[in-house]
């Protein structure tokens, strides 16, 4: 059996981890966490880094960040994960969710100026696959509101919009580590922040609400409680396995690029056929190959096809089901205007293997699919 994911590993990985362990400092903030975020700094031209244990942590800070409180609304796509929505309801927050573009799979932004209203505080964008939405309108139409804008950038690591990282264009970006992403800390993930007023209280928050990292910096001389907060720190150690890929990171970036050409290539006749649909990468938008997706003509063609590649010993995904369509879905938040696309669109998409390292695999699944197709036209 192809799999879809293989978690990323680089050969460094254990003995930075035993290197970590030899520091007697395996908790947070250890010398690993700080190359790490010292690196992502760098990299995103951000103020600053924090590491998280998650990218659902790194979005729940971002939601005390902003102030989120009961009956405060937030503006994002239905089609993301369900962290994207939770951070901001388990602070009281509404969602407004609001349709896709079909050709990225992105938030629809000529339809986020009319989701506004007196209660909303801020917008939300998720870039998905990798592929940025179209920001400039989102920061355009956030300043003339006066809202926030926080990209879950969870698999954006090292795409660009005009430029500039992911995760460093708005207020606020978040990155995942989770072992499905190009970068791995197996659970895992950041907060990026812009603008220096934010980060002594966001070094707080981490902080379980105390000033322990002013103290650690031997600012002050002892630390205490001072402010609500939570653990949001992980593991030297998985800060020490992440570190191993970051120090590689181009190369894994350039390896996971060859596989999705290839893809691309490969598929790009049957796509100018219409007997299937590929990704579509806007100009200004330089992605990062965290996902390759195809597009079947409805959810039954989809259907038969995942069991079609389970046959043939290819393992392909679907994505989320749209988050307006689940139970909390419709308890925490309501769909703006008309679901165009966000349905139909996500039923029909399906994602193929692609990990680092990848070699004659996907030769496989290439095989397979103009093998369905070839079947599905004689039909």
């Amino acid at each position: 059996m192809i799999a879809f994911n293989h978690p990323p590993f680089v050969g460094n990985e254990l003995e930075y981890v035993k290197d970590a362990i030899e520091q007697l400092h395996i908790s947070g903030d250890g010398k690993y966490t700080k190359l790490c975020s010292s690196w992502i700094e760098k990299r995103a031209n951000v103020e600053k880094c924090l590491l998280t244990t998650s990218c659902t942590h790194a979005l729940e800070m971002t939601a005390m960040l902003c102030d989120i409180n009961p009956g405060d609304e937030v503006i994002m796509p239905s089609f993301t994960f369900c962290s994207t929505a939770d951070a901001f309801v388990l602070r009281g927050g509404k969602v407004v969710f609001v349709d896709i573009r079909p050709d990225t799979m992105n938030m629809d932004e000529t339809l986020v100026e009319s989701a506004i209203t007196e209660h909303t505080k801020a917008i939300i964008p998720v870039h998905y696959a990798g592929v940025s939405c179209e920001m400039d309108s989102i920061l355009q139409i956030a300043k003339e509101h006066n809202l926030m804008v926080i990209e879950d950038a969870a698999q954006g690591m090292l795409s660009k919009y005009k430029g500039k990282q992911l995760g460093s264009i708005g207020d606020m970006g978040t990155y995942s580590f989770h072992e499905t992403k190009n970068y791995s800390m197996g659970e895992g993930g950041a907060i990026l922040l812009q603008d220096k007023k934010y980060i002594e209280r966001a070094e707080i928050i981490r902080e379980k609400g105390t000033n322990r990292s002013k103290f650690f910096r031997g600012e002050i001389d002892k630390y205490t409680w001072i402010a609500a907060g939570s653990s949001y720190l992980p593991s030297d150690m998985n800060a020490a396995y992440l570190y191993a890929q970051l120090n590689v990171a181009d190369h894994i970036f350039e390896n996971r690029m060859e596989t999705w050409n290839y893809y691309y290539s490969e598929l790009k006749e049957m796509a100018n056929k219409g007997q299937i649909e590929i990704p579509v990468i806007p100009k200004e938008c330089e992605h990062n190959a965290h996902i390759f997706w195809i597009k079947l003509r409805d959810l039954e063609e989809r259907t038969k096809f995942i069991q079609y590649a389970k046959d043939y010993g290819v393992n392909v995904v679907y994505h989320y089901v749209p988050l307006h369509s689940s139970n909390a879905g419709r308890k925490y938040g309501k769909f703006h205007l008309k679901d165009t696309y966000t349905t139909k669109e996500s039923e029909r998409l399906v994602r193929l293997p692609l990990w680092y390292g990848m070699g004659k695999e996907k030769e496989k699944v290439i095989q397979l699919i103009h093998d369905f197709i070839k079947k599905v036209n004689l039909k």
